[in-house]
């Protein structure tokens, strides 16, 4: 949006420039009398594009041709670009995520975290400057995590600095590298601010997560580690987890109504000592206006080993003590470690992050292996998240945003020029845009974004400004002359000048930004791009084709008589 509106009222104030401001200042500084003496280069120039665009007039068919194969064989490369919601921006810092068994404790954590700190500075002196970990909920609980999850922080020095790495990525793999010696312990890693926004808009911390959604602990288990295996083979996968539902430590207690018949003891004078194992709440406690909720807890020795629970003493009704493995069956089980939940259904989430190739074709693949290697059981579902599922939502706001734009832009035309093939040559240029758009993104290796995505939308406008200018100049020169072929010529050549200027100084203007490595630059290079490929093919194309296609279509009915170009030949 200011990207938009910065373009927006860059265009305003150069209308109101060129209506107004530009007339009194020409009227005031330049000349009375002024010589159009044309230069030396726009000499040669004119001269060279006139004796091309004599030749392919007369191979007009051949030329037509080979720019239909050229735009096939954009089609053919687009489809293998790949696509990414938005270059990852380098945010001078990096978080890992480190998942460890359900269940640790926290003084364990701290230790672990420790190890893994001293262990990426010891490492990385040149490339960290600061590390610091969080673990569990802060007091503050809207990031509720257990002591097993730890977000570990790395601020980073300057890139100059660096010795054992030139980009973020290659640190990242370094890192993961580094990390990887430690036993027991599952890390992902990504930035702060990415992270941060990946959990708020699909609730994973990852480039790809997979929600399956299901009924059954046991079963999403299972089909979790089933798509973990799957992943793990997919090329570009990194960091791959999943959530751990299971595992935490625990023990069940099962009455055994058999032994409690024999004592005479009911299950209602048993559970209240079960309850105090953990928490048994008995009451309210009043101060003023405050309320706090009075609860009853077995001391830790009763409570923290399987053998002192058995032996658990419980008083009945009758005067006599039992212990409680006289009624109940005490054993140690692994329980539930979270349950995640999304509008009402249970879920656990498989995430990976991409490294060496784009999200598009990445989810694509997995979308395949999964299909074909995973049965869902009846009620199971699986959705994606992550940076896919914003770019699929950003494909489907542009599918809309942009046709209509361009629809309103063609009707606009019309009404100035009040001709439809007129404004169908002029749409050409779009085409002719996107060639150079596509290649220029295929060459670098940059995939499709939303970044990409505003750089055409901003050639589109200079492909058909472009076009404008050929055209109203044809027409003009129409007027004057009967002979459609030699107005046609002589209005291109006419208006080489205006047009390499525009190409040129939208190219060199968006040089700095296609080439650019500093901050932010990840974001800039697609649309610069974009923009700089676009306008190449766009300009070279457009002065081209263009005339042969105003010379093949033009109508008799408009009063000019026009001359094939066979015609042109035999009369010479």
């Amino acid at each position: 949006r200011p990207m938009a509106m910065t373009f927006i009222l860059a265009l305003v104030g150069a209308l109101i420039i060129a209506i107004i401001i530009s007339p009194v200042l020409s009227h005031l500084a330049l000349p009375r009398r002024f010589k159009d003496k044309e230069g030396w280069l726009s000499r040669n120039l004119s001269s060279t594009y006139s004796g091309i665009l004599g030749l392919v007039l007369k191979l007009r068919w051949a030329v037509l041709v080979v720019v239909l194969a050229l735009l096939v064989v954009t089609g053919m490369v687009a489809t293998r670009l790949g696509g990414e919601f938005i270059p990852r921006l380098s945010e001078g810092a990096v978080v890992a995520n480190t998942i460890r068994l359900a269940g640790t404790s926290i003084g364990s954590s701290t230790d672990y975290n420790t190890r893994i700190e001293q262990l990426l500075m010891e490492s990385f002196p040149d490339e960290v400057r600061h590390v610091w970990s969080r673990i569990g909920t802060a007091e503050i609980a809207t990031d509720p995590m257990g002591t097993e999850l730890t977000d570990i922080f790395l601020s980073l020095t300057p890139r100059d600095q660096w010795t054992r790495a030139g980009t973020q990525d290659e640190l990242v793999a370094a890192m993961q590298e580094t990390v990887s010696t430690l036993p027991g312990l599952n890390i992902l890693f990504t930035q702060p601010i990415e992270m941060r926004l990946n959990e708020m808009e699909s609730g994973v911390r990852s480039d790809v997560g997979i929600l399956i959604y299901g009924d059954s602990f046991d079963t999403l288990t299972e089909l979790s580690d089933e798509i973990q295996e799957i992943l793990v083979d997919i090329e570009g996968q990194a960091d791959v987890s999943t959530d751990q539902i299971t595992g935490q430590p625990g023990l069940r207690i099962e009455l055994r109504p058999e032994k409690m018949a024999r004592l005479g003891v009911s299950a209602a004078e048993i559970l209240p000592y079960i309850e105090a194992i953990g928490v048994l709440r008995v009451g309210e406690i009043y101060e003023g206006q405050r309320q706090f909720p009075l609860a009853v807890v077995l001391p830790d020795k009763y409570r923290t080993k399987i053998d002192a629970v058995r032996n658990l003493v419980i008083p009945t009704a009758a005067g006599i003590r039992i212990l409680l493995s006289d009624v109940a069956d005490v054993v140690e089980a692994a329980g539930s470690a979270t349950i995640n939940r999304e509008w009402g259904r249970r879920l656990i989430r498989v995430q990976s992050n991409v490294d060496g190739r784009d999200v598009v074709s990445f989810v694509e693949e997995a979308k395949r292996l999964i299909a074909e290697k995973v049965d869902l059981p009846e009620g199971y579902v699986i959705e994606w998240g992550g940076q896919f599922e914003n770019l699929e939502r950003a494909r489907t706001r542009l599918s809309v945003v942009v046709p209509l734009t361009m629809v309103l832009v063609f009707v606009l035309l019309y009404l100035s020029l009040r001709n439809f093939k007129d404004v169908a040559l002029i749409y050409l240029g779009i085409p002719f845009a996107l060639v150079g758009g596509v290649l220029s993104l295929w060459f670098r290796g940059i995939p499709f974004s939303v970044s990409a995505a505003i750089g055409f939308i901003a050639l589109f406008g200079i492909a058909v400004l472009n076009g404008q200018i050929l055209i109203e100049a044809i027409r003009s020169k129409l007027r004057e002359s009967s002979d459609a072929v030699s107005a046609v010529k002589q209005a291109a050549t006419e208006r080489l000048r205006p047009v390499l200027a525009t190409a040129i100084t939208d190219a060199i203007g968006f040089l700095p930004m296609a080439i650019s490595t500093g901050v932010g630059s990840d974001v800039q290079n697609p649309l610069a791009t974009v923009v700089i490929g676009g306008v190449i093919t766009s300009t070279a194309l457009t002065l081209v084709v263009l005339p042969i296609l105003y010379i093949m279509t033009q109508h008799k009915a408009e009063g000019h008589r026009l001359i094939s170009l066979d015609e042109k030949e035999a009369q010479k």
